[in-house]
């Protein structure tokens, strides 16, 4: 299948496609003792509202797609995209095993009728035990490999599944700041690679999601919807605690609590004119299995009051 086509200038808000993930219910990992069943978290995020999910961690859903398609489909929800993890800065020893990860989640997302692929960086330290696993800095060399790799990547998704890869800079990885996000954009063709936007890890790392929206805006090709608390947020900084353990410390929070603001981020979105999902991604990763369901839906209301 191909990418959304961009609806009429008419459509206005209804551009922006709302829905959430399996972060938001705590799910970091294919299985976790921790982690609620994967028919719990369907259930749940219908019943809160929403109609759009990813798919999470390859193998936390079922991998079947006609499995899933029934699961999916008696639950009146639509997939929009899957998400891999990809460490192309190591150059082409990596690409083989790189592309057959990618594509058992292209294949799936592509069956579900999803049009992206979201593309996280590797970590540059443990995001369980924040063990250090290389430096948390790009040499040169490196730099190029992670360009030039993630342009092929995009461009073979795109011939062979018909998806459209989105890098979602993330906490802890290489691609994480202001400055390291413009040098990946700037340094990467438009025509194949764009961003997953999220707000929250952007804070997280110091950007402006609001700035990067208006300077970068034919980038952005998908949203991830997230806040962070700044005292926490301003804790962790002092620390140099890692992601994971961050985030069972609660830095990111249920909206509107956090930082960014959402309203401006989705105004700034809308006038891309644009056809973009947004997803609620609050990492919880551990958290007590009933807690997610009552945020879900408090967030839900409060997007709709976002005019999403």
């Amino acid at each position: 299948m191909t990418p959304l086509s961009p609806p009429s200038p008419s459509s206005g808000p209804s551009r922006i496609r709302v829905g959430s993930a399996p972060d938001s219910w705590g799910v970091w990992f294919p299985d976790d003792p921790r982690q609620v069943p994967w028919q719990r978290f369907l259930d749940e995020v219908a019943d809160s509202g929403y109609e759009w999910i990813e798919l999470g961690p390859y193998g936390y859903l079922p991998t079947d797609p006609a499995v899933l398609t029934e699961e999916t489909a008696r639950r009146g929800l639509k997939v929009s995209a899957g998400t891999v993890f990809t460490g192309l800065h190591h150059g082409e020893a990596v690409w083989d095993k790189t592309w057959a990860h990618v594509a058992d989640n292209a294949a799936l997302a592509q069956a579900m009728g999803a049009s992206h692929l979201v593309v996280i960086p590797s970590f540059w330290r443990d995001d369980k035990t924040g063990e250090v696993l290389e430096p948390d800095t790009l040499t040169p060399g490196q730099w190029r490999d992670l360009n030039s790799l993630t342009e092929r990547l995009g461009r073979r998704v795109r011939e062979e599944y018909g998806l459209r890869i989105v890098v979602h800079p993330h906490a802890d990885t290489h691609i994480d700041s202001e400055e390291n996000v413009v040098r990946f954009l700037d340094g990467t063709d438009s025509d194949v690679v764009s961003l997953c936007l999220d707000t929250g890890h952007y804070a997280y790392c110091g950007g402006d999601s609001v700035k990067l929206i208006e300077t970068y805006g034919e980038r952005i090709g998908y949203l991830h919807l997230k806040q962070v608390d700044p005292g926490i947020l301003a804790e962790v900084r002092a620390k140099g605690t890692p992601f994971g353990p961050a985030v069972a410390q609660g830095v990111m929070c249920e909206p509107p609590a956090g930082v960014p603001a959402l309203e401006p981020v989705l105004d700034a979105a809308r006038k891309l004119g644009v056809d973009l999902f947004a997803i609620v991604e609050q990492d919880m990763y551990p958290c007590e299995p009933d807690a997610p369901l009552p945020i879900a839906r408090r967030t839900r209301a409060f997007l709709r009051s976002c005019g999403a």
